[in-house]
């Protein structure tokens, strides 16, 4: 019985390990858009990706048959809702403000300062819909939202992304009449 046991352990670590090697960058880079880190220093997405691979080995044998991928990305994205409610307080109130960190060089790090403009649950809905290819349908299942919530949502972060804010308008000389 235990050389059985252990036969099974080491064939779940084995499929495991093979699964992590070949969907953890993915799932970096996806953890990596959410908390708008840089990429070469973004220790919340690493630790984000850590607690759903971890959740996702301890469901390992119950998965039967459903894809580990789309199972360690729901966690992902639940994980960073629940973090991004308790530090905001609501998901999306309140936008946060860019950090000087992200502007630095580097790969990708001009696609971290669009990013951090987003609201968290704008920044979440845009990772699922355009990144990871999540039907709106899943996204609002996920979310716990209306499909309707979850397009807007999708708009409204398209268009803050792709039409970003001007600067404040010019001031005008005042003219004095002589």
């Amino acid at each position: 019985m235990r050389e059985r046991r252990a036969f099974q352990n080491a064939r779940r670590a084995r499929e495991f390990e093979a699964f992590v090697a070949g969907a953890a960058g993915r799932l970096l880079h996806a953890a990596t858009l959410l908390t708008a880190e840089p990429p070469n220093a973004n220790p919340r997405a690493r630790r984000l990706l850590t607690l759903a691979l971890a959740h996702t080995y301890a469901s390992w044998d119950r998965l039967r048959g459903e894809d580990p991928y789309d199972r360690a990305r729901q966690q992902l994205a639940v994980r960073f809702a629940r973090a991004a409610w308790h530090q905001y307080g609501a998901l999306g109130r309140s936008r946060p403000a860019p950090s000087p960190s992200g502007s630095g060089s580097g790969s990708g790090s001009g696609s971290v300062a669009v990013l951090a403009r987003l609201t968290p649950q704008e920044r979440l809905v845009l990772v699922l819909r355009m990144y990871e290819g999540v039907a709106e349908e899943q996204t609002a299942a996920l979310l716990g939202l209306p499909v309707e919530r979850v397009r807007a949502i999708c708009a409204r972060a398209m268009t803050t992304l792709l039409h970003p804010p001007r600067g404040p308008a010019p001031t005008m000389a005042k003219v004095v009449p002589s």
